[in-house]
């Protein structure tokens, strides 16, 4: 049976059956997506509100939500909040992990086991996305132009809408500040350059043939689960226990470059949001990040505040830096791709177009990443 869509009507007549959903005026026009057969409507008019699907005369349920990386940081906390909000879901994942947080609702997913570079390079995984019947896929584990351009080729005429998670390194250096998506991207490293081009290419293909992609560019994601990133711009561990313990920690140069974090769960938020705002979010990029980027050394002080500590901090230009023998080279390289960034991003778009509102600052977000790695004892105090 053909499906149709809808975007929350009300009082539609489909032949003899009187479909009852919410719409803010009954002088609105409602549009309707896909609609085949017999319809009787008046007063259309798109509204940008989550999907429902008629399956069988008489009756309709929530759309099907594919999400591709479901048990990684933010699929933790998305997979419940579509659940709780009446989707069908499907989780897509390899299958090695279980999620960062345990919820109820993971018994009653659909889960299926993937391997997206294995399917890739067999040329089949757009495929098995599309044999899942999706209405929505989210897709958080796209790294590669090739990859994205397959399955947006076998998905085509045949979803509702497809979110991207980008990276907030697909803009590069930044020249005015807080960071808007309308200026001018300068990508590098291969990781940023590819996330800028499956960008573009998404765009691309919603403004030529009406591919209806939405992508979200997450800042360094937080959560209670895994390693937040640390005031030296790495993900050491070790760092958070020297500032509780009011040990020396050196940063590199005057510690007045930038870090922007997210908590998970907002990125989760404001996916919900972009569906549940379909007509704005697609053909758009927004950032998603807290409300405000820090300095690593404002971000060093407020770690020692919580410990009753005054952070004890010295100051190395980065070649000195560099020569420390407490990072690795992996550490050391993860801090210069921070710091020669040094991001910091406007919500503006979000909250103008997804009436999207963060939950957590960037400190909040890590407090509770923090507190998590000392009941772990991982950071000791």
């Amino acid at each position: 049976m053909q499906s149709v869509y809808i975007r929350h009507a009300r009082d539609i007549q489909f032949e003899n059956v009187s479909l009852s959903a919410r719409a803010a005026d009954m002088r609105q026009r409602i549009v309707l997506d896909d609609v085949t057969g017999s319809r009787n409507f008046e007063n259309q008019q798109r509204l940008p509100n989550p999907l429902l699907k008629i399956t069988e005369i008489g009756g309709f349920i929530m759309a099907h939500v594919v999400v591709i990386g479901s048990t990684g940081h933010v699929g933790t906390y998305l997979v419940p909040r579509l659940v709780a909000a009446g989707y069908e879901v499907t989780a897509v994942s390899r299958g090695e992990r279980a999620p960062y947080q345990p919820h109820a609702v993971w018994d009653s997913v659909r889960k299926v086991q993937l391997d997206r570079v294995a399917e890739d390079e067999n040329g089949t995984f757009g495929q098995k996305i599309l044999d899942l019947k999706p209405d929505i896929v989210v897709d958080k584990i796209c790294f590669k132009l090739e990859s994205a351009q397959h399955l947006v080729e076998a998905l085509r005429g045949h979803v509702q809408h497809y979110l991207f998670y980008g990276s907030i390194w697909a803009h590069g250096h930044s020249v005015e500040v807080p960071t808007t998506e309308d200026q001018r991207r300068r990508p590098f490293g291969e990781y940023g350059l590819q996330k800028a081009a499956i960008e573009a290419y998404l765009l691309d293909q919603t403004r030529r043939n009406g591919f209806p992609a939405t992508t979200l560019h997450p800042g360094h994601i937080v959560g209670p689960g895994w390693n937040p990133l640390n005031p030296a711009g790495n993900f050491d561990p070790e760092v958070f226990t020297t500032l509780a313990q009011g040990k020396e920690l050196a940063l590199p140069n005057i510690g007045l470059e930038t870090v922007h974090h997210v908590h998970a769960d907002d990125i989760a938020q404001m996916t919900m949001q972009a569906i549940a705002n379909w007509s704005n979010a697609v053909g758009q990029s927004f950032y998603a990040v807290s409300p405000a980027a820090v300095s690593l050394r404002g971000y060093a002080e407020t770690v020692a505040s919580w410990f009753g500590r005054e952070a004890n901090l010295q100051f190395l230009p980065w070649n000195e830096w560099e020569a420390l023998d407490r990072y690795s080279e992996k550490e050391k390289e993860q801090t210069w791709g921070h710091i020669v960034r040094s991001p910091n991003f406007s919500m503006a778009k979000a909250e103008r177009l997804l009436d999207y509102r963060p939950r957590y600052s960037s400190f909040q977000a890590v407090y509770e990443a923090v507190t998590w790695l000392i009941e772990q004892g991982t950071v000791k105090t």
